[in-house]
């Protein structure tokens, strides 16, 4: 087959790696992709937004399967606008992928389905945001409703913080994005990142993970788009996976089959595991991101061949292996991320840490310039190990990361503490 991957970060590094190890894959391009990806695939400079464009692509290069790694293309409707031109595509359709899109539309859907999740409240009206704010006990999260990169997300511990976020969403903050809030209770308990692949109606488990949110060491610091990762997650225990199964994804599939919007593609569900179960924190419509990067080292069975099925409606046959042990990813991210990131830093001795034995370096914020490897976003490298063990796993990636040579990056120091803590 000849696939095309959409987008230029860590997550479509990793799918790319992944892609690469099938047997079925005749030739592979990437739009736009990034150093790191153009080492294995054939890069196009194809915007993601330029849907026209990548239409002309798959006609152009007989593209047999299209595999949508960013969400905001999904958002927006690319898989719907390639379907009409009769290509194959990975990924759910404009409507399906309102359940990233708006926060508000899966809330709703939640409480027309009966999925456990945070009582809430969703304003389009800033005085009618703050008025509910005033019945809420603290703390409290105020969420922007659309899509804000992973930080359109408040935790508030006081009324005037969580007052300020409302504010900030309708002060045009996050864009369009908050143009609709969401007030929701906060829920006590553990997140974990929980996948599944469906092709609209058959639902196909695809493993879970645990990120890193917060900027600094300890979980302090501004929300980000994740610090790293790992997998599996130990404290999301058969049982738990079942239940979360049970009450959230099944009944989600079917109400979206039911609404006349059938998802397909990869269903990501931020939970929380509370005292009453899991509950849902948010849907997301594609792969998370570090969380990718640690899955795919692990998964044993052919990716194409699976993310083929769920396009097509063929997944009942299929299943997903993994191989044991663990898998850890630890982003390097430029100096000042998240809020104004330095660009241009160089980067050297990738060479010699991605030689060390179960590592993989994916690239995700980086560019070539004048001959040298910079860094061209926030989050810039994503160094992912594999061993027996999480502790292993994150010797093994702490170890590689020493040896890269990038003097205008810094990473997290205590990526996996929650499970190697609770060991």
């Amino acid at each position: 087959m000849n696939v095309l991957l959409i987008g230029s970060g860590g997550r479509e590094h990793a799918l790319a790696w992944a892609l690469c190890a099938s047997p079925s894959l005749t030739r592979l391009y990437a739009a736009p992709g990034n150093p790191g990806i153009a080492q294995l695939a054939i890069c196009v400079d194809v915007a993601i937004d330029d849907h026209a464009g990548l239409i002309a692509l798959c006609r152009d290069k007989m593209i047999d399967l299209v595999v949508v790694g960013p969400e905001a293309p999904l958002v927006a409707g690319l898989v719907d606008e390639l379907q009409a031109a009769g290509v194959l595509a990975f990924g759910p359709g404009r409507a399906a992928a309102q359940l990233e899109g708006s926060k508000g539309f899966t809330k709703d859907l939640c409480r027309e389905a009966g999925i456990p999740t945070a009582a809430y409240g969703r304003f389009s009206d800033k005085s009618a945001a703050l008025a509910y704010l005033r019945n809420c006990a603290m703390p409290i999260v105020v969420k922007a409703d659309g899509l804000a990169a992973g930080k359109g997300v408040t935790v508030a511990t006081s009324y005037d913080e969580a007052a300020a976020a409302i504010s900030a969403c309708f002060a045009g903050t996050f864009g369009a994005a908050g143009g609709e809030v969401v007030i929701e209770d906060f829920m006590e308990g553990e997140e974990v990142s929980f996948f599944v692949l469906s092709d609209g109606k058959s639902i196909l488990p695809f493993g879970s993970a645990q990120d890193h949110k917060r900027v600094g060491d300890g979980d302090t610091g501004p929300n980000t788009g994740g610090m790293g990762a790992y997998a599996p997650a130990p404290v999301f225990t058969p049982d738990l996976e079942a239940a979360a199964l049970e009450t959230i994804i099944r009944p989600a599939i079917a109400a979206m089959a039911a609404r006349g919007m059938p998802f397909r593609g990869v269903l990501f569900a931020g939970l929380m595991l509370t005292g009453d179960g899991p509950k849902l924190i948010e849907f997301n419509c594609r792969f998370g991101d570090p969380e990718t990067e640690v899955l795919m080292r692990l998964l044993k069975d052919d990716l194409l061949l699976l993310l083929h099925a769920a396009a097509s409606g063929t997944l009942a046959s299929m299943s997903a292996r993994w191989h044991k042990g663990a898998a850890m990813t630890v982003v390097l991210a430029a100096k000042g991320y998240p809020d104004a990131p330095q660009k241009g830093g160089i980067i050297r001795n990738l060479e010699q840490a991605a030689a060390l034995d179960g590592v993989e370096i994916f690239h995700a914020g980086t560019a070539i310039s004048a001959g040298h490897l910079v860094a061209s976003g926030g989050r810039v490298l994503n160094v992912t190990s594999t061993a027996p063990t999480l502790p292993e796993a994150r010797a093994l990636a702490y170890a590689a990361v020493d040896l890269i040579d990038f003097k205008d990056g810094f990473c997290r120091r205590d990526i996996g503490h929650r499970a190697i803590n609770q060991d």
